[in-house]
Parts: C-alpha cells; structure tokens; sequence
C-alpha cells in the first residue's frame, strides 16, 4: 500500500508554511548586507567585508531555499509523480557548495591580511558586529519557526549561523585592535569563520549527497529493519529490499515478501505496514507479499514395463 499523494500533499503544505519565515529571513539579512558592505569599506576591515561577503551568499541561499520550497509546494504531476520535492535537495547541496568556494576564497586573503594587516577602524568593527550578529539571529529565529527540519531549511539555517559566528568574531578582532592595537586579529577571525563555513559546507553536501544517492535515511538500520520483518510471524523470506529518502522527512521502502504457502497475504502486509510506520517511521512502503512456492514435483512419466 502507498501513500504518495497524501504525503506529498502534506510535504507541499509545510513547504508553503516554510516559505513565510524563508522570505522574512530573506528581508532581515539583505537589509543589514547593504550596511555592512558599507562599514566594511569605510572601517577596511576584512572581517566585516567576509562577513558581508558570507551574508550575501546568506541571501542567495535563502532566496534559492525559497524558490526550492515552492517548487516543493506542488503537487505530484504525471512526469514527477513524487513531485519536486528533491528540488529542496539540489537547494541544499548548492548551499553546502557556496560555503565551500567562499570559505576557500576568503582563507587566502585571510592569510595574505595576517602577513600585511592593513589599518583598521576597531570601534566601527565592534559596532557592525553587534547589529550584524542580532540581524542573524533574528533570521535564525525566523528559520527556526519552520514547521518541519528539511535539509533545505538547515542549508540556508548553515549560512545565517556561521555568518553569527563571523559576527562574533567581528566583534572580538575590533576589540583586539582597539584594546591592544593587534591589527592581525582580523585576519584570524576571517580564517575562523572560514574554517566554521568549511565544516557547514561539508555537512551539507554530505547529507544531500546521500539523499541524491538513494542512501539510507540517516537513523534507519537497514540490517535491523530487514530482520524485524523476516521475524515476523508468517514470512518466510524478504529479499530485494530497499529503503530510501524521497527528501527530507519522506523515507520510502520497497520490499519482495515471501508467506507461508496458504497465508492470507494481504493480512501479512497490513501488519508489516504497521510494523514498518510504529517502529520505524517509515509510511510509505511498497511491498509485494507472495505465497512461497513448496517444491514442485518431477515428472518421471508412466513406469515402464
């Protein structure tokens, strides 16, 4: 038995619901990017120019995340019968790839800054920094009001919250520069949030690769689930098994069911459906229940005589 339509329905209306607090997100972060581009190249400061750099990447993540949602938002159609769904997955793997060529790109001027640090505007720094990092979290708090965790949230959840820890580290090289003049702290707090942007940007294409894969959900042990249902009362055998993630928060499983020959068959389903939703969480099964065949007999013709 499947449950296609019914949970793709209920995917597009969280989808939807996704979308509000996306856009509100969207709204917070473009409008402190304009003022920090702005403090950045008045104070020469890197830490606020990556950190400026990081929260438009922040913004394009957010802006595709959301255009990836109301894809998400459709219904299934005769060439998508799982609907577009998967389209929050590309959203969140090219997010993951974003985090990786920007943490890559402002590593090497983070390092030519610590060689050659230039003046910088300390006072101004820490001033941004604050109002920057209370923007983020004001957009991860607009994030956080999703009513579900897909990976297309988290992808765009990643960028607002390394860009709050370039804040914070904002903060600490103005206050290095202004306490003790130490002019290399904004090449080391650049090289921080790169290092935080690496790990982010890892995850993501780590989590998303897996789904575009057709791996195993994470938290489902397929051994374990394989021998729940050959321990069931009744089943003989189960091969051809297979469980994947549709996208996030829609596993699905496949599954070639042998009975005992004379068992009702679509009694065993039912139950392993229900095992499958109870214990596992996994709602949407496709199992082919069939009678095991006893050995069929040799025919040796009439004797001879």
């Amino acid at each position: 038995m499947t449950h296609d339509h019914d949970h793709a329905h209920s995917h597009g209306v969280t989808a939807t619901a996704d979308r509000r607090w996306l856009a509100i997100a969207l709204g917070i972060i473009l409008t402190f990017f304009v003022v920090e581009v702005v403090a950045g190249i008045v104070a020469s400061s890197l830490a606020l120019l990556s950190d400026a750099a990081h929260m438009l990447t922040d913004a394009g993540s957010i802006a595709l995340a959301l255009f990836a949602a109301s894809l998400a938002a459709r219904p299934p159609s005769g060439r998508y019968t799982f609907g577009l769904g998967r389209a929050e997955i590309l959203s969140a793997q090219a997010n993951g790839a974003s985090l990786l060529v920007l943490a890559g790109v402002i590593a090497v001027e983070a390092l030519r800054r610590l060689s050659a640090p230039p003046d910088v505007e300390g006072g101004l720094v820490i001033v941004v920094g604050v109002i920057g990092g209370l923007a983020n979290v004001g957009a991860a708090w607009a994030l956080s009001r999703s009513e579900r965790r897909s990976l297309n949230v988290e992808g765009a959840m990643a960028h607002v919250i390394t860009d709050l820890y370039g804040s914070v580290a904002a903060v600490a090289s103005g206050v290095a520069i202004v306490l003790a003049g130490f002019e290399q702290a904004d090449g080391i707090a650049a090289l921080v949030v790169s290092c935080l942007m690496l790990r982010s940007g890892w995850r993501l294409l780590r989590d998303s690769g897996r789904i575009l894969l057709e791996g195993t959900p994470s938290g489902v042990d397929t051994q374990e689930l394989g021998r729940a249902l050959a321990a069931h009362p009744g089943v003989v055998e189960v091969h051809d098994l297979h469980i994947w993630e549709v996208t996030s928060g829609f596993p699905a499983l496949a599954a070639h069911v042998l009975v005992r020959e004379g068992d009702d068959c679509h009694r065993h389903r039912r139950e392993l459906e229900l095992l499958l939703a109870e214990r596992f969480h996994i709602e949407h099964t496709t199992l082919q229940v069939d009678h095991q065949q006893g050995p069929e007999l040799l025919d040796i013709g009439p004797p001879e005589h």
